[in-house]
């Protein structure tokens, strides 16, 4: 939440106190004693991210650290396609729980030649250490220039992690959701 605002402007705390400079009561969450809504996922698209195997970096304080590199890939979806660039990176951690944290970085260009920067942070899971996973989930942050995929710019993101390659050619399939209001 924005502390504070520029000049002639005023912060979103400030706004939800109201009129009367009150802060808003503590079941301001509940609207006559229900939880609201849940967002609603929209599906944007699909990818398949091409890998290189893993670059183990080695144990650090947090866990064990891996660094995937983005070979490539494509996504498709009804507004926009392309393919995954080369270049990017997945930091990978692997937790004393055997939980995997990720944190991608790279790029998509669009058919009409647009790139998007894609920071992806999620969290990966599997009792056997393998896939299936039990719970992978992403919460990819999309960067567009203005223009025709700014819109990307203005939503929060959700996705799923699955597997998408073999062992000698590695890659994950993502399927990306917008969260809208209910």
């Amino acid at each position: 939440m924005m502390a504070a605002a520029g000049a002639g402007g005023i912060s979103l705390l400030a706004a939800s106190a109201g009129a009367s400079g009150a802060a808003p009561a503590a079941s301001a969450g509940m609207a006559h004693g229900k939880a609201r809504p849940a967002p609603r996922p929209e599906w944007i698209y699909d990818a398949t991210v091409e890998l290189e195997k893993d670059i183990p970096m080695g144990k650090t304080i947090r866990g064990d650290r891996f660094r995937v590199p983005i070979i490539g890939g494509t996504f498709s979806g009804p507004e926009m396609s392309g393919r995954i660039l080369p270049g990017g990176f997945d930091w990978q951690l692997l937790r004393r729980d055997a939980y995997w944290e990720l944190s991608a970085d790279y790029f998509m260009e669009t058919t009409d030649g647009v790139q998007i920067h894609v920071l992806n942070q999620g969290l990966w899971y599997s009792a056997s250490g393998d896939w299936p996973a039990t719970y992978a989930v992403t919460t990819p942050q999309l960067e567009a220039p203005d223009g025709r995929y700014e819109w990307l710019n203005r939503y929060i993101f959700t996705g799923t992690v699955g597997q998408g390659g073999t062992a000698e050619k590695p890659a994950v399939q993502l399927s990306i959701f917008r969260l809208l209001n209910p």
